[in-house]
């Protein structure tokens, strides 16, 4: 999604130049370039923010409850490890921040896994909790109660707090691609309506 964003921003960019053209054969491509980068760019935010914004059930994935039992809220992440193949890749996602007494539901793709970590935040690098859990059976729904502040084990714990901060570092990026083309698209769409006259 990110190379895809960067295209848009240059394309938005680009369109805001060719804003100047007005005479000439090349008029004609430059505003049909501006009105389908618009489009374009409109309709995939449109699309993302659908997608983020649903509930992220996938197909033959385990569904994972996580419960806070304990007296203070935590922030908490799932790591899903992609250990049945030759990737070795590990996929984050963020759960949310779970008062106590309250849980939330993660739905996890497990084809390429048999395990996940749950990593819980006390504030924004205080890391509190830390679980490792096998998935021995697919077919059967995961429920964690988080009761203890605990590590189980401070070499993973250690590699957990890499990868969530990665996460962070990538989604803090991507907000600020988004935000700069937001602003490009009304930058534009404004100089398409002042062009019309409206």
């Amino acid at each position: 999604m990110g190379f895809i964003i960067s295209i848009i921003f240059f394309s938005l960019i680009l369109s805001l130049f060719l804003y100047k053209v007005k005479t000439g054969e090349f008029a004609k491509w430059a505003k049909i370039f501006r009105i389908f980068t618009l489009v374009f760019s409109i309709s995939l935010f449109t699309y993302w923010f659908i997608k983020k914004s649903s509930i992220g059930i996938v197909r033959n994935s385990v569904s994972l409850q996580v419960i806070n039992k304990l007296p203070q809220p935590l922030d908490f992440y799932v790591i899903n490890v992609n250990n049945l193949d030759k990737s070795g890749t590990f996929e984050t996602k963020h759960i949310g921040n779970v008062r106590p007494e309250y849980y939330r539901i993660e739905h996890l793709k497990m084809t390429k896994s048999d395990q996940y970590w749950i990593v819980g935040y006390l504030g924004k690098k205080n890391m509190v909790y830390f679980s490792q859990h096998a998935v021995p059976n697919k077919n059967m729904d995961q429920i964690v109660e988080v009761q203890n502040y605990i590590i189980q084990s401070e070499k993973l714990a250690e590699q957990a707090k890499k990868h969530v901060e990665t996460y962070n570092f990538e989604n803090m990026q991507t907000g600020i691609w988004v935000t700069l083309c937001f602003l490009l698209i009304f930058l534009n769409v404004s100089l398409m309506l002042r062009k019309k006259g409206l």
